[in-house]
């Protein structure tokens, strides 16, 4: 037990690290190329922060373990908007923009309604994965799309930030190094991640709970990590774009293309849990859905509306501890 705890705070101060590189990687990459840095959350940082996800995913699949694959994907995306989002706002309220609004907001709810009726029969098909994927890929290519109908405007206010790129675009060395600094955030977040969730699955085997409930809580939460800590350190450093984005594009891109891949490892598909079905999505479905009065009052996310997602995962994970053990 004391070498899995160990583990634990090994992962987590990887997670630390890796995280204000990414951010901090990632805030200056848009700003050089006159991206918006909730393009570079939506996509890149979205991606590398759901690798957790995704090995999880797979590595459940292989073992014929559905309940822990999509109870992972459920659990995370709960965690992202509740928790996560939640504890962001708590600390300062977050103001979100038109495109967030208009289509990031809309297509996380179509994704969790679409997971909800694929998996009503009980089983996610490599045909319904290759849907998923697909969509994965015209999600992708839409959030590019608009990168390059970006204003003017904009344009100017992230150069006045980060600082106008020289003569002929950014340096080319400076470029690389942003990069670097992201790739190599991701890379350290990720083996973070597979640290604290490998150390944390041990203690629950010891603890004796199910592979459902360790997918909905610890490997969720685990996975979750890198979104977690990402989000606090972009709150801390006010680059409030990236954190939006980060978890609004994971929760988009854990159904589409995490679990899409995942549904196309299995010859005879991923098995949904009685419970998964008929709660857990469900449950994933409805927070998604909540966000949008939530999200369109005022165009923010208030003190008061994050403190209220804080208590709805309490009260979720209550309902796990209490039913599920």
């Amino acid at each position: 037990m004391l070498i899995a705890l160990l583990w634990c705070l090994a992962g987590l101060a990887a997670l630390v690290g890796g995280a204000e590189l990414i951010v901090r990687g990632g805030g200056r990459l848009a700003g050089r190329l006159g991206i918006s840095p909730l393009i570079i959350g939506l996509t890149v940082v979205a991606l590398g922060t759901s690798a957790p996800e995704l090995a999880v995913g797979i590595e459940a699949a292989v073992q014929g373990n559905g309940s822990l694959a999509v109870g992972n994907i459920a659990g995370t995306n709960i965690v992202n908007i509740l928790l996560i989002l939640g504890l962001s706002a708590m600390i300062e309220p977050l103001a979100l923009r038109l495109q967030t609004l208009r289509f990031d907001l809309p297509m996380m709810v179509a994704a969790a309604f679409a997971l909800m009726i694929m998996a009503w029969d009980g089983t996610l098909s490599r045909g319904e994965g290759a849907v998923l994927t697909a969509a994965a890929v015209v999600y992708t290519l839409v959030v590019i799309h608009y990168t390059r109908r970006e204003s003017r405007m904009v344009r100017v206010e992230f150069k006045q930030e980060f600082g106008a790129p020289a003569a002929g675009g950014a340096p080319l060395r400076e470029t690389a190094g942003d990069v670097g600094a992201l790739a190599l955030g991701i890379a350290i977040v990720v083996v973070g991640a597979d640290w604290l969730v490998d150390a944390a699955v041990a203690l629950a085997r010891l603890a004796q709970v199910s592979d459902a409930f360790i997918g909905l809580t610890i490997v969720a939460v685990g996975t979750s990590a890198p979104e977690l800590v990402t989000t606090i350190v972009s709150t801390v450093r006010r680059e409030r774009d990236i954190a939006i984005g980060n978890l609004v594009g994971s929760s988009i891109y854990n159904i589409f293309a995490i679990l899409g891949i995942t549904c196309l490892v299995p010859a005879d598909g991923v098995e949904v849990g009685e419970h998964l079905r008929l709660v857990d999505i469900p449950v994933m479905a409805a927070v998604a859905l909540v966000c949008v009065p939530v999200f369109s009052s005022g165009q923010a996310i208030s003190r008061r509306e994050g403190t209220l997602f804080v208590a709805a995962y309490a009260g979720y994970l209550a309902y796990l501890v209490l039913a599920r053990t």
